[in-house]
């Protein structure tokens, strides 16, 4: 692939990263405390951080079938890591958001990897197959 239209696609993987932080996490700042018990959750519910995942895991495997995977990792892992930490830092009282970035980052590597090289592979193998002498890896 040429350097110019890989550098476009990696814009566009990590502008779409940003926008499933955004879409998804990025409105919500509240805690929920319930009323019995007085503890508190949150600032997401569980339907927007799967709905999260998912998107994340669509916009890697898309990105892993016209980039390359590593291209794909990294520019997914530090947009959306740096969009959850600079909202993170802003509201934290504990000091401890440095420790979820890195979470989150190793988090996104370890997902995004799994996604854009599984799905470079995958259609490898699928292209190897039914040719006579080749083999799928």
């Amino acid at each position: 692939m040429r350097p110019i239209k890989e550098l476009l696609g990696v814009l566009v993987i990590a502008g779409l990263s940003l926008a499933a932080w955004w879409a998804w996490l990025g409105w919500d700042t509240e805690y929920q405390v319930d009323p019995v018990t007085g503890n508190s959750s949150g600032p997401y519910e569980p339907f927007q951080v799967i709905g999260c995942v998912l998107t994340l895991g669509v916009i890697a495997v898309a990105g892993g079938l016209v980039l390359r995977p590593l291209s794909v990792v990294a520019a997914m892992t530090v947009s959306f890591t740096a969009a959850w930490a600079i909202s993170a830092a802003a509201s934290d009282e504990s000091g401890l958001w440095p420790v979820g970035a890195v979470l989150v980052a190793g988090g996104m590597v370890a997902g995004t990897a799994a996604c854009s090289f599984g799905a470079r592979w995958t259609r490898r193998a699928a292209r190897s197959d039914g040719q006579p002498g080749s083999a799928a890896v």
